[in-house]
């Protein structure tokens, strides 16, 4: 039984667009699974032989698991029309990654779908907030559409801050009059990470007004608060903001957790917080802790994995394993209210990872709503082939010259960015200025190049120029139309000419990723997709990874991400110096400074 509603949105974008939500009542057929838990009628399907890894009890149960319609009736000694021998084999319920951007896999959901189900997952909690930020309401309606009827369940928390400040220039504004109507949907679990934590703790009327329509849905809302403490924590969390993924140090997680908030501990491509943090998880705080990626491009995904890497790597780090996969299922399935969701118990969703070795990780089948949609690292269903909905243009820049991005030498020292590998935080460096006919020039000796940001939604001008240390390029320019949340075009560069001729590429491919060395394009990803996703297969955008990391050595950087590294230093709510298409921004002042003002 469906219950249907529709409705249309004629707010940032000019053109109406309508669209049909569709909410799936649960059928429970509660007679049948109280008589075949009970052994009086066979189940649809036995799992025999198991080994259940019990979430509520840190046991290990060995027996059956009997599923029926889509649900668990029972672990024990049961008899099913079919019958599959697991010969010991581990099953825990399916993993659920608590907080990610799929933008960031550069691939359409079912793409990703493809990438992380045959890894255990059985659900992501999505912030599509990197679309939002590009085209708002239709971002969002893109991601939520493209998205459905695959192998996994796909969350939605609406994003809050479109743009994430007033620092920067995105495509769209979304109000609290925007996220409203999406407060109703069955997929929409709550508010998406609340960056603007100056607003929250400074009362900012618009951040507020979203802050209440998400409490008056009854609906989650998380934070993002990187190093906030003291009496500014208790305020944040008194916003009734509940949860965390940007502690980078265990004694900030423990201060966290003990205001309330849940613990969402983070491992993406760039940012890498589990070894520090995984000495937080214990048996008394493992329900309050989640895994989630926040950010993973498609090559770490198909060679690293996903949630199941995380598991895996707690274990190495000294978690107990049960615990571990309590963190993975359970606890972020109680945290966001899914219910029957995250345990392999009577009554529960038939969301089933099974794995050869508990501390391997090492997932053999994946179950969604008892089928099996994944077999030895493989999907093993039909996605259909899908037509994309219809998206707008959004790469339009000015016209570019080489003296854009000449930079007078008004001082002999100058505000530089450094860069923290595999962090997304930076370093606020002061570093002398070398001049060449009064132009502050990159050194390359010294790890100084360029940094720019071509705002591209509105093709406005000027394009602030700035200095970055850390990228270790030597040659050429790197730009990508990823760059933290605006998504504006982000260029490092040893020199104006290369800039240049890889921000026209970026043009023409109309969102993407460009190498470029004297001249000539080494390498390039079309992102055709709002300028931050692909059209084709993970496996295409894969290869075109590995062929920008061959051309990114070219270079000579040795960063191991230097890509997504690029792509967080025009965040303007991370600290401490980030670059956006306003200028340089000291985060912890909360404002944008001038290249050359530094202390006397």
């Amino acid at each position: 039984m469906y219950f249907e509603k529709s409705f249309s949105l004629n707010r940032n974008y000019g053109k109406e667009v309508n669209w049909t939500m569709k909410r799936p009542y649960e059928v429970y057929p509660l007679e049948q699974m109280i008589d075949v838990a009970s052994g009086r009628t066979r189940a649809d399907i036995v799992l025999a032989n198991a080994r259940v890894v019990n979430v509520f009890t840190g046991e290990i149960q060995e027996g059956d698991v009997a599923i029926h319609k889509g649900f668990i009736a029972g672990v024990g000694k049961y008899q099913g029309n079919a019958t599959i021998d697991l010969k010991g084999k581990f099953v825990t319920p399916s993993f659920i990654d608590g907080h990610v951007h799929i933008e960031s896999s550069m691939v359409m959901p079912m793409q990703y779908a493809r990438a992380v189900v045959p890894h255990g997952t059985g659900a992501v909690v999505a912030d599509p907030h990197e679309i939002a930020n590009v085209l708002g309401m239709e971002g969002i309606m893109y991601m939520t559409k493209s998205a459905r009827g695959g192998p996994m369940d796909f969350y939605i928390m609406v994003s809050s801050c479109v743009p994430s400040s007033d620092l920067e220039t995105n495509g769209v504004t979304m109000d609290y009059l925007d996220i409203k109507p999406l407060m109703t949907e069955h997929y929409v679990l709550g508010l998406a990470e609340v960056m603007n934590y100056p607003g929250v703790i400074y009362r900012d009327p618009a951040v507020l007004e979203k802050i209440r329509i998400a409490l008056e849905y009854n609906k989650r809302i998380d934070g993002h608060a990187p190093h906030i403490k003291g009496l500014d924590l208790n305020a944040y969390a008194a916003a009734r903001i509940t949860s965390e993924h940007e502690c980078t140090t265990l004694e900030e997680a423990r201060s966290k957790l003990a205001v309330g908030m849940h613990i969402q501990i983070r491992e993406g491509s760039t940012a890498k917080n589990l070894r520090n943090l995984s000495r937080l998880i214990d048996k008394d705080t493992a329900m309050f802790c989640s895994f989630v990626t926040d950010d993973r491009n498609p090559l770490d995904l198909m060679e690293n994995g996903h949630i199941d890497s995380m598991i895996r790597d707690a274990i190495q780090y000294g978690v107990d394993p049960v615990l571990a996969i309590k963190v993975a299922t359970l606890s972020t399935a109680r945290h966001y209210g899914l219910k029957y969701s995250g345990a392999v118990a009577p009554g529960y969703r038939a969301d089933i990872a099974v794995l050869g070795s508990l501390e391997k990780v090492d997932v053999k089948m994946v179950f969604k709503d008892g089928k099996i949609v994944a077999k030895d690292g493989k999907l093993n269903i039909d996605l259909g082939e899908r037509e994309p909905p219809r998206l707008r243009r959004s790469i339009n820049i000015h016209w570019l010259e080489p003296q854009d991005f000449e930079v007078k030498a008004r001082n002999d020292h100058m505000n530089v960015i450094g860069v923290i590998e595999h962090q997304i935080v930076t370093e606020h460096l002061i570093e002398e200025v070398k001049a060449v006919d009064g132009l502050a020039v990159p050194d390359i000796d010294r790890d100084i190049v360029k940094i720019s940001v071509i705002e591209r939604h509105n093709a406005s001008e000027p394009s602030p120029v700035g200095f970055v240390k850390g990228m270790g390029i030597k040659e050429g320019a790197m730009v990508s139309s990823i760059a933290h949340d605006s998504h504006n075009i982000i260029a490092v560069a040893t020199n104006d000419h290369d800039l240049i001729e890889a921000a026209i590429q970026i043009v023409r491919m109309q969102g993407g990723i460009a190498v470029v060395k004297d001249g000539e394009v080494l390498a390039s990803l079309p992102l055709p997709i709002a300028g931050l996703m692909s059209d084709r297969t993970i496996e295409d955008v894969v290869e075109g990874i590995k062929e920008l990391r061959e051309a990114a050595v070219k270079l000579e950087t040795d960063l191991d991400e230097p890509f997504m590294a690029m792509a967080f230093l025009s965040l303007p709510v991370i600290p401490k110096l980030k670059i956006t298409d306003r200028g340089l921004v000291d985060v912890e002042k909360f404002r944008v400074i001038d290249l050359f003002d530094v202390p006397a």
